[in-house]
């Protein structure tokens, strides 16, 4: 099984991308392998075990390939938040708090 150092070797670092000084780290080595993307998925399951979930909410696009395994995990529903200019239908604003409910 992965462990928390070699699941850090196996997020790759591009320096100076997107521009100068900044590292960007990139996940898609973590989540082609199986046990990288398993061991994430579990990490995030652990840490919120005993809390009632309704939901995950995952934001394009690295929230769409690890929220989704989680909400599977939990039998619950997945919300994918998409930037702006990527939603393809009208938008409304939606504030939600413990007691809202979405319909559709």
């Amino acid at each position: 099984m992965i462990n928390q150092i070699s699941m850090k070797n196996l997020i790759r670092s591009i320096p100076n991308y997107p521009k100068s000084g900044i590292i960007f780290r990139d996940i898609t080595t973590l989540i082609k392998d199986p046990n990288g993307l398993n061991w994430s998925v579990k990490k995030f399951l652990d840490r919120y075990e005993g809390i009632k979930i309704d939901r995950v909410a995952g934001i394009e696009s690295r929230g769409f390939i690890i929220g989704s395994p989680i909400a599977y995990a939990l039998g619950i529903g997945f919300i994918p938040i998409r930037k702006k200019e990527n939603y393809q239908q009208k938008l409304s604003a939606v504030i939600m708090n413990s007691n809202t409910e979405l319909t559709g």
